[in-house]
């Protein structure tokens, strides 16, 4: 990626290297850490070097020349002005130097703002919330409206206590899977996975895995907004998935209907609670209409937060024949692999590089059940 701004801006930790050289790192420390469970080749996704981030946050600083874009510094000493981002998709590129002049040529929205939040997707539609340290009055919502169309994007203000919704506050992503199109509403504030290329290619090569085992109901946690859910729906019978956000479970049951899904019961649980109701240690008034016994799992799906998870979910899903455990942190993911290779064997591995020019690597692992521990 070609940036003015490499090497100072906090961004991008890694700026020396040619992108393969730094797969190829990445690669290697992650196979690294998954080798003692009997990993001896990692498949490799792997991203395009600029234009691949579909959200992206940015301070405004403001100085002597009016407000601008700035980003921490990699040497972690405050914050620098930044006159492009060639990572963000172009939806985001173009509308950001006319976003900026608009600030700057109104006293209306560049007063007290501190902070702007661009969403998009690849079918160029664009959510952008402005956030400010003041109360937004009408005149701002007049100048915000204008800025609407001259950007034909979607605008929002945050501030204290305060959301201004101007027309709406979410976009509707569109990406080809497996042969199929699958529509995605991604909403502000909610989790979105930053890189739909490399996105597809994950979801792809659950598809792939699941394909494997074509049977059975589907569990998933950390389901967030049903971006693995949906797609891998067609390869089982019924699917029951937990997330713990209320946003992200009225976003999946929006998308479920986007897509003509029926197969998925979608609960509002944390992975904790999920363990405790499937053990039945726990009753959940939000669970009174959900048949929990009729389920037959073969296959289970986790994708946690950096954390991992936490010793009794292991436990539970140990029982559970497949396990696709899709991982932002690989550390976490060696951690938890001492347990889960007590009872089951990796059959497929994989990196996933969302984010280039970062240290930062997505990983995947396939687990089938041992004989010896099928009842």
């Amino acid at each position: 990626m070609n940036c003015k701004h490499f090497g100072t801006c906090g961004s991008c930790a890694i700026f020396e290297l040619e992108y393969q050289q730094e797969l190829a790192d990445k690669k290697e420390r992650v196979l690294g850490l998954l080798s003692p469970f009997g990993v001896k080749e990692l498949e490799v996704f792997w991203a395009s070097e600029s234009h691949y981030r579909a959200r992206s946050e940015f301070k405004i600083w403001h100085d002597e020349s009016g407000a601008n874009y700035a980003m921490g510094r990699l040497d972690k000493k405050g914050a620098t002005n930044i006159e492009e981002c060639p990572k963000v998709i172009e939806p985001i590129e173009w509308r950001m130097k006319l976003l900026l002049d608009a600030i700057n040529s109104s006293e209306a929205l560049k007063r007290r703002i501190f902070s702007v939040e661009f969403l998009a997707t690849t079918t160029d539609e664009c959510l952008i919330t402005m956030i400010y340290h003041r109360k937004l009055d009408e005149e701002w919502e007049v100048e915000a409206r204008a800025l609407e169309k001259l950007l034909d994007a979607s605008i929002m203000g945050r501030s204290r206590k305060q959301k201004v919704i101007l027309s709406r506050e979410f976009v509707t992503e569109k990406l080809f899977i497996d042969g199929q199109n699958y529509l995605y509403r991604h909403y502000e504030s909610g989790f979105t996975q930053p890189n739909p290329v490399v996105n597809i290619k994950m979801i792809e090569w659950a598809i792939k895995q699941a394909k494997k085992i074509g049977k059975g109901d589907f569990l998933e946690s950390y389901c967030g907004l049903g971006n693995f859910t949906i797609p891998l729906s067609k390869q089982f019978n019924r699917v029951l998935a937990t997330e713990i956000s209320k946003r992200s479970i009225k976003a999946a049951n929006e998308n479920c209907e986007l897509n003509g899904v029926s197969n998925i019961e979608f609960i509002r649980l944390a992975s904790e609670e999920m363990t405790q109701a499937l053990n039945k240690t726990r009753e959940f008034r939000r669970l009174k209409d959900v048949d929990l016994d009729s389920y037959s799992f073969s296959t289970v799906l986790v994708d946690p937060p950096r954390a991992g998870l936490d010793m009794n979910t292991i436990k539970l899903i140990s029982n559970i024949e497949n396990i696709i455990y899709i991982s932002c942190n690989p550390q976490t993911l060696a951690r938890d692999l001492v347990e889960l290779t007590k009872t089951h064997t990796i059959e497929d591995s994989a990196i996933f590089d969302q984010f280039p020019h970062t240290h930062h690597v997505e990983s995947g692992v396939f687990l089938c059940r041992d004989s010896i521990f099928i009842g």
